[in-house]
Protein backbone atom coordinates (compact mmCIF):
# COMPACT_ATOMS: atom_id res chain seq x y z
CA UNK A 1 0.00 0.00 0.00
CA UNK A 2 1.78 3.71 -0.98
CA UNK A 3 1.47 6.32 1.48
CA UNK A 4 -1.24 8.12 -0.52
CA UNK A 5 -3.62 5.07 0.65
CA UNK A 6 -1.59 4.54 4.36
CA UNK A 7 -3.11 7.90 4.82
CA UNK A 8 -6.44 7.32 3.69
CA UNK A 9 -6.77 4.20 5.60
CA UNK A 10 -5.99 5.87 8.96
CA UNK A 11 -8.41 8.99 8.20
CA UNK A 12 -10.80 6.34 7.23
CA UNK A 13 -9.83 4.47 10.68
CA UNK A 14 -10.49 7.15 12.43
CA UNK A 15 -13.45 8.51 11.30
CA UNK A 16 -14.67 5.07 12.19
CA UNK A 17 -14.57 6.33 16.00
CA UNK A 18 -16.12 9.14 15.15
CA UNK A 19 -19.97 10.08 14.68
CA UNK A 20 -21.83 9.03 11.13
CA UNK A 21 -18.51 8.49 8.96
CA UNK A 22 -20.56 7.83 5.93
CA UNK A 23 -23.26 11.22 6.31
CA UNK A 24 -21.12 13.90 5.24
CA UNK A 25 -23.80 16.77 5.49
CA UNK A 26 -27.32 16.47 6.63
CA UNK A 27 -29.00 15.86 3.35
CA UNK A 28 -25.88 14.04 1.34
CA UNK A 29 -24.46 10.75 1.90
CA UNK A 30 -21.19 9.64 0.93
CA UNK A 31 -20.79 5.62 0.55
CA UNK A 32 -17.21 3.35 0.86
CA UNK A 33 -16.95 0.85 -1.00
CA UNK A 34 -14.50 -1.68 -0.93
CA UNK A 35 -14.24 -5.21 -2.35
CA UNK A 36 -11.33 -7.73 -3.62
CA UNK A 37 -11.23 -7.70 -6.96
CA UNK A 38 -9.87 -5.30 -9.71
CA UNK A 39 -11.85 -2.08 -11.04
CA UNK A 40 -12.28 -4.26 -14.64
CA UNK A 41 -14.44 -7.26 -12.39
CA UNK A 42 -17.62 -7.83 -13.64
CA UNK A 43 -18.85 -7.28 -10.06
CA UNK A 44 -17.83 -3.24 -10.70
CA UNK A 45 -18.04 -2.98 -14.22
CA UNK A 46 -21.43 -4.78 -14.74
CA UNK A 47 -23.32 -4.10 -11.40
CA UNK A 48 -21.65 -1.86 -8.28
CA UNK A 49 -20.89 0.85 -10.62
CA UNK A 50 -24.14 0.91 -12.51
CA UNK A 51 -25.94 0.52 -8.97
CA UNK A 52 -24.15 3.30 -7.57
CA UNK A 53 -25.18 5.41 -10.85
CA UNK A 54 -29.06 4.48 -10.06
CA UNK A 55 -28.83 5.54 -6.24
CA UNK A 56 -27.35 9.22 -7.53
CA UNK A 57 -29.64 9.48 -10.43
CA UNK A 58 -32.66 8.57 -7.95
CA UNK A 59 -31.65 10.44 -4.95
CA UNK A 60 -30.59 13.50 -6.94
CA UNK A 61 -26.50 13.12 -6.03
CA UNK A 62 -27.31 13.45 -2.55
CA UNK A 63 -26.20 9.43 -2.77
CA UNK A 64 -22.53 9.37 -3.92
CA UNK A 65 -20.15 6.40 -3.94
CA UNK A 66 -16.28 6.04 -3.47
CA UNK A 67 -15.38 2.39 -4.81
CA UNK A 68 -12.00 0.77 -3.93
CA UNK A 69 -11.55 -1.94 -5.56
CA UNK A 70 -8.12 -4.73 -4.87
CA UNK A 71 -8.14 -3.92 -1.49
CA UNK A 72 -7.16 -0.75 -2.06
CA UNK A 73 -7.29 0.71 1.70
CA UNK A 74 -5.66 -2.33 3.13
CA UNK A 75 -6.16 -5.58 4.81
CA UNK A 76 -7.14 -9.14 3.49
CA UNK A 77 -10.51 -9.86 1.74
CA UNK A 78 -11.13 -12.17 5.55
CA UNK A 79 -10.81 -9.25 6.84
CA UNK A 80 -13.77 -7.08 4.94
CA UNK A 81 -16.89 -7.93 7.60
CA UNK A 82 -15.13 -6.34 10.41
CA UNK A 83 -14.19 -3.47 8.30
CA UNK A 84 -17.99 -3.00 7.75
CA UNK A 85 -18.96 -3.94 10.98
CA UNK A 86 -16.44 -1.23 12.94
CA UNK A 87 -16.97 1.16 10.55
CA UNK A 88 -14.12 1.77 8.42
CA UNK A 89 -15.60 1.16 5.33
CA UNK A 90 -19.40 1.69 4.99
CA UNK A 91 -19.65 -0.94 2.46
CA UNK A 92 -18.53 -4.34 1.23
CA UNK A 93 -19.47 -6.75 -1.58
CA UNK A 94 -17.30 -10.00 -0.68
CA UNK A 95 -17.08 -14.34 -0.79
CA UNK A 96 -18.48 -15.58 2.36
CA UNK A 97 -16.43 -18.16 2.67
CA UNK A 98 -13.09 -16.00 2.76
CA UNK A 99 -13.95 -15.40 6.28
CA UNK A 100 -14.34 -19.04 7.20
CA UNK A 101 -17.16 -19.95 10.11
CA UNK A 102 -18.44 -16.30 10.38
CA UNK A 103 -21.27 -16.73 8.79
CA UNK A 104 -22.68 -20.62 9.74
CA UNK A 105 -26.13 -20.90 8.74
CA UNK A 106 -24.96 -19.11 5.47
CA UNK A 107 -22.95 -22.58 4.74
CA UNK A 108 -25.70 -24.61 3.88
CA UNK A 109 -26.03 -22.72 0.57
CA UNK A 110 -21.81 -24.12 -0.28
CA UNK A 111 -23.16 -27.34 0.42
CA UNK A 112 -22.24 -29.87 -2.50
CA UNK A 113 -25.20 -30.23 -5.14
CA UNK A 114 -27.23 -28.71 -3.44
CA UNK A 115 -28.41 -25.38 -5.79
CA UNK A 116 -29.28 -25.55 -9.63
CA UNK A 117 -26.29 -23.42 -11.50
CA UNK A 118 -27.20 -19.87 -13.15
CA UNK A 119 -26.75 -16.63 -10.86
CA UNK A 120 -30.22 -15.27 -11.32
CA UNK A 121 -31.91 -19.51 -10.13
CA UNK A 122 -29.07 -19.32 -7.47
CA UNK A 123 -29.67 -15.61 -6.49
CA UNK A 124 -33.35 -16.20 -5.76
CA UNK A 125 -32.91 -19.36 -3.69
CA UNK A 126 -30.01 -17.96 -1.85
CA UNK A 127 -32.16 -14.75 -0.50
CA UNK A 128 -35.17 -16.53 0.46
CA UNK A 129 -33.27 -18.73 2.27
CA UNK A 130 -31.16 -16.06 4.08
CA UNK A 131 -34.78 -14.21 4.44
CA UNK A 132 -35.94 -17.30 6.22
CA UNK A 133 -33.22 -18.92 7.75
CA UNK A 134 -30.37 -17.35 8.00
CA UNK A 135 -30.84 -13.64 9.21
CA UNK A 136 -28.77 -14.38 12.60
CA UNK A 137 -25.44 -14.95 10.61
CA UNK A 138 -25.91 -11.08 9.69
CA UNK A 139 -27.16 -9.50 13.15
CA UNK A 140 -24.39 -6.84 12.86
CA UNK A 141 -25.01 -5.29 9.47
CA UNK A 142 -27.47 -4.47 6.60
CA UNK A 143 -27.79 -6.81 4.16
CA UNK A 144 -28.03 -5.24 0.80
CA UNK A 145 -27.87 -8.54 -1.74
CA UNK A 146 -26.84 -12.41 -0.98
CA UNK A 147 -26.14 -14.07 -4.18
CA UNK A 148 -25.09 -17.15 -6.04
CA UNK A 149 -21.72 -17.66 -8.14
CA UNK A 150 -23.81 -19.37 -10.72
CA UNK A 151 -22.29 -22.40 -9.63
CA UNK A 152 -18.84 -24.07 -10.19
CA UNK A 153 -17.41 -26.62 -13.29
CA UNK A 154 -14.26 -28.63 -13.18
CA UNK A 155 -11.26 -26.83 -15.40
CA UNK A 156 -8.51 -29.13 -16.08
CA UNK A 157 -5.39 -28.78 -18.07
CA UNK A 158 -4.33 -32.45 -19.73
CA UNK A 159 -6.53 -34.72 -18.15
CA UNK A 160 -10.91 -34.68 -19.12
CA UNK A 161 -12.88 -35.58 -16.34
CA UNK A 162 -15.83 -37.57 -17.61
CA UNK A 163 -16.38 -39.38 -14.22
CA UNK A 164 -15.01 -40.06 -10.63
CA UNK A 165 -12.06 -42.57 -11.93
CA UNK A 166 -10.50 -39.45 -13.97
CA UNK A 167 -10.82 -37.57 -11.01
CA UNK A 168 -8.32 -39.29 -8.66
CA UNK A 169 -5.23 -38.54 -7.68
CA UNK A 170 -5.24 -34.77 -9.63
CA UNK A 171 -4.68 -31.95 -7.68
CA UNK A 172 -7.55 -29.23 -7.74
CA UNK A 173 -7.91 -25.58 -6.68
CA UNK A 174 -11.17 -25.14 -4.50
CA UNK A 175 -12.75 -21.98 -3.76
CA UNK A 176 -14.31 -22.76 -0.44
CA UNK A 177 -13.67 -24.80 2.32
CA UNK A 178 -17.02 -27.19 1.01
CA UNK A 179 -15.49 -26.95 -2.15
CA UNK A 180 -12.55 -28.60 -0.41
CA UNK A 181 -14.44 -30.81 1.27
CA UNK A 182 -16.06 -32.01 -2.08
CA UNK A 183 -12.85 -32.56 -4.01
CA UNK A 184 -11.35 -34.89 -1.60
CA UNK A 185 -14.45 -36.95 -1.42
CA UNK A 186 -14.77 -37.29 -5.50
CA UNK A 187 -11.17 -39.00 -5.11
CA UNK A 188 -8.91 -35.44 -5.69
CA UNK A 189 -6.41 -33.52 -3.67
CA UNK A 190 -7.84 -30.37 -2.88
CA UNK A 191 -5.25 -27.15 -2.69
CA UNK A 192 -5.71 -23.44 -2.02
CA UNK A 193 -4.66 -20.54 -3.22
CA UNK A 194 -5.70 -17.11 -4.39
CA UNK A 195 -7.37 -16.79 -7.85
CA UNK A 196 -4.54 -15.01 -9.14
CA UNK A 197 -2.08 -17.17 -8.51
CA UNK A 198 -4.23 -20.07 -10.04
CA UNK A 199 -3.07 -19.65 -13.82
CA UNK A 200 0.67 -19.40 -12.96
CA UNK A 201 0.64 -22.95 -10.68
CA UNK A 202 -1.59 -24.28 -12.98
CA UNK A 203 1.42 -23.48 -15.87
CA UNK A 204 4.41 -25.14 -13.65
CA UNK A 205 2.44 -28.31 -13.13
CA UNK A 206 2.35 -28.18 -9.45
CA UNK A 207 -1.80 -28.35 -9.79
CA UNK A 208 -3.69 -30.17 -12.66
CA UNK A 209 -7.24 -27.49 -12.59
CA UNK A 210 -9.24 -25.96 -10.63
CA UNK A 211 -12.80 -25.84 -9.71
CA UNK A 212 -14.02 -22.42 -10.75
CA UNK A 213 -17.46 -21.01 -11.83
CA UNK A 214 -17.09 -20.23 -15.59
CA UNK A 215 -17.64 -16.22 -14.85
CA UNK A 216 -13.73 -16.29 -13.71
CA UNK A 217 -11.94 -18.23 -16.15
CA UNK A 218 -10.99 -15.30 -18.43
CA UNK A 219 -10.02 -13.24 -15.49
CA UNK A 220 -8.22 -15.77 -13.72
CA UNK A 221 -6.59 -17.08 -17.69
CA UNK A 222 -7.97 -20.45 -16.91
CA UNK A 223 -8.51 -20.86 -20.33
CA UNK A 224 -4.78 -20.03 -21.34
CA UNK A 225 -3.86 -22.87 -18.76
CA UNK A 226 -6.63 -25.82 -19.06
CA UNK A 227 -8.33 -27.79 -22.01
CA UNK A 228 -11.05 -30.03 -20.22
CA UNK A 229 -14.30 -28.20 -18.85
CA UNK A 230 -16.73 -30.08 -16.90
CA UNK A 231 -19.62 -29.09 -16.02
CA UNK A 232 -23.16 -30.19 -14.77
CA UNK A 233 -26.64 -31.02 -16.87
CA UNK A 234 -28.82 -28.40 -16.83
CA UNK A 235 -31.07 -30.16 -15.03
CA UNK A 236 -28.53 -31.53 -12.38
CA UNK A 237 -27.45 -29.59 -9.38
CA UNK A 238 -24.02 -27.59 -9.33
CA UNK A 239 -21.09 -29.37 -7.42
CA UNK A 240 -19.93 -26.42 -5.22
CA UNK A 241 -21.49 -22.69 -4.47
CA UNK A 242 -19.85 -19.78 -3.79
CA UNK A 243 -21.93 -17.29 -1.58
CA UNK A 244 -21.56 -13.76 -2.64
CA UNK A 245 -22.93 -10.77 -0.35
CA UNK A 246 -22.91 -6.87 0.02
CA UNK A 247 -22.52 -6.07 3.75
CA UNK A 248 -23.27 -2.34 5.39
CA UNK A 249 -22.38 -1.16 8.76
CA UNK A 250 -25.62 -0.50 9.99
CA UNK A 251 -25.28 2.58 11.88
CA UNK A 252 -24.32 3.81 8.56
CA UNK A 253 -27.61 2.66 6.95
CA UNK A 254 -29.40 3.86 10.10
CA UNK A 255 -27.68 7.60 10.20
CA UNK A 256 -29.16 8.17 6.82
CA UNK A 257 -32.13 10.25 6.27
CA UNK A 258 -35.19 8.59 5.94
CA UNK A 259 -35.76 9.07 2.13
CA UNK A 260 -32.57 8.13 1.03
CA UNK A 261 -32.56 5.07 2.96
CA UNK A 262 -36.13 4.42 1.12
CA UNK A 263 -34.09 4.84 -2.56
CA UNK A 264 -31.55 2.29 -1.29
CA UNK A 265 -33.99 -0.04 0.35
CA UNK A 266 -35.96 -0.04 -2.94
CA UNK A 267 -32.76 -1.05 -5.09
CA UNK A 268 -31.47 -3.39 -2.98
CA UNK A 269 -32.34 -6.99 -1.41
CA UNK A 270 -33.40 -8.88 -3.66
CA UNK A 271 -33.86 -7.03 -6.50
CA UNK A 272 -29.78 -6.47 -6.34
CA UNK A 273 -29.35 -10.05 -5.53
CA UNK A 274 -30.44 -10.98 -9.03
CA UNK A 275 -29.24 -8.34 -10.32
CA UNK A 276 -25.66 -9.80 -9.61
CA UNK A 277 -27.19 -13.27 -10.77
CA UNK A 278 -28.38 -11.56 -14.14
CA UNK A 279 -24.71 -10.36 -14.33
CA UNK A 280 -23.26 -13.65 -13.95
CA UNK A 281 -25.25 -15.89 -15.74
CA UNK A 282 -24.31 -13.01 -18.94
CA UNK A 283 -20.79 -13.28 -18.26
CA UNK A 284 -21.32 -17.57 -17.95
CA UNK A 285 -23.29 -17.50 -21.06
CA UNK A 286 -20.50 -15.53 -23.09
CA UNK A 287 -17.50 -17.57 -21.85
CA UNK A 288 -19.07 -20.90 -22.01
CA UNK A 289 -19.84 -19.62 -25.69
CA UNK A 290 -15.96 -18.81 -26.44
CA UNK A 291 -14.79 -21.79 -25.02
CA UNK A 292 -17.21 -24.62 -26.60
CA UNK A 293 -16.17 -22.54 -30.16
CA UNK A 294 -12.64 -22.88 -29.46
CA UNK A 295 -11.21 -26.16 -30.66
CA UNK A 296 -8.24 -26.33 -28.02
CA UNK A 297 -11.05 -26.87 -25.23
CA UNK A 298 -13.13 -29.72 -24.54
CA UNK A 299 -16.49 -29.16 -22.26
CA UNK A 300 -17.91 -32.50 -20.90
CA UNK A 301 -21.01 -32.39 -19.63
CA UNK A 302 -21.81 -34.93 -16.83
CA UNK A 303 -23.67 -38.05 -17.68
CA UNK A 304 -26.66 -39.32 -15.32
CA UNK A 305 -24.83 -42.02 -13.81
CA UNK A 306 -21.52 -40.13 -13.21
CA UNK A 307 -23.75 -37.00 -11.79
CA UNK A 308 -25.38 -39.86 -9.67
CA UNK A 309 -21.89 -41.30 -8.47
CA UNK A 310 -20.22 -38.18 -7.69
CA UNK A 311 -23.84 -36.73 -5.41
CA UNK A 312 -23.33 -39.96 -3.58
CA UNK A 313 -20.05 -39.79 -2.90
CA UNK A 314 -20.67 -36.08 -1.46
CA UNK A 315 -23.60 -37.56 0.40
CA UNK A 316 -21.50 -37.57 3.47
CA UNK A 317 -20.22 -34.36 3.52
CA UNK A 318 -24.09 -32.73 3.99
CA UNK A 319 -24.81 -35.60 6.52
CA UNK A 320 -21.81 -34.64 8.57
CA UNK A 321 -22.67 -30.81 8.10
CA UNK A 322 -26.43 -31.06 9.22
CA UNK A 323 -24.83 -33.11 12.21
CA UNK A 324 -22.75 -30.94 13.95
CA UNK A 325 -24.43 -28.58 16.61
CA UNK A 326 -21.52 -26.34 16.96
CA UNK A 327 -22.81 -23.16 18.61
CA UNK A 328 -26.12 -24.80 19.43
CA UNK A 329 -27.16 -24.33 15.79
CA UNK A 330 -30.16 -27.12 14.30
CA UNK A 331 -28.36 -27.35 10.90
CA UNK A 332 -30.22 -30.25 9.98
CA UNK A 333 -33.02 -27.85 9.87
CA UNK A 334 -31.19 -25.61 7.71
CA UNK A 335 -30.76 -28.31 5.35
CA UNK A 336 -34.39 -29.27 5.36
CA UNK A 337 -35.00 -25.80 4.93
CA UNK A 338 -32.96 -25.21 2.11
CA UNK A 339 -34.22 -28.90 0.35
CA UNK A 340 -37.62 -26.77 0.40
CA UNK A 341 -37.00 -23.62 -1.29
CA UNK A 342 -34.96 -25.49 -3.95
CA UNK A 343 -37.89 -27.89 -4.82
CA UNK A 344 -40.18 -24.97 -4.70
CA UNK A 345 -37.60 -22.66 -6.58
CA UNK A 346 -36.91 -25.15 -9.27
CA UNK A 347 -39.35 -28.43 -8.73
CA UNK A 348 -37.17 -29.94 -12.24
CA UNK A 349 -33.49 -29.92 -10.78
CA UNK A 350 -32.22 -33.88 -9.72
Amino acid sequence: MNTTSKRLFASLTMGAALASPAVLAADTVTLRIMHPLPAMSNAQQDVIEPWCDDLERRSEERIQCQIYPSMQLGGAPAQLPDMVRNGVIDITWTALGYSAGRFPRSEALELPFMLPDGGVDGSEIAWDFYQQHAQEDFADYKVLALHSDGGGSIHTADTGVSDMADMEGLRIRASTRMASELIDALGGTPVSMPPAQIADTLAKGVIDGAMAVWEVVPPTKLDEVTHYHTQTADDQATPTVTTLAMLMNQRSYERMPDDLRQILDDLSGRELSVRFGESWDRAIESVRGDIVANDDHTVITLGEEEYAAMREASRSIIDDWAASNDGGIDRQSLVEGLRQIVEEKAPDLQ
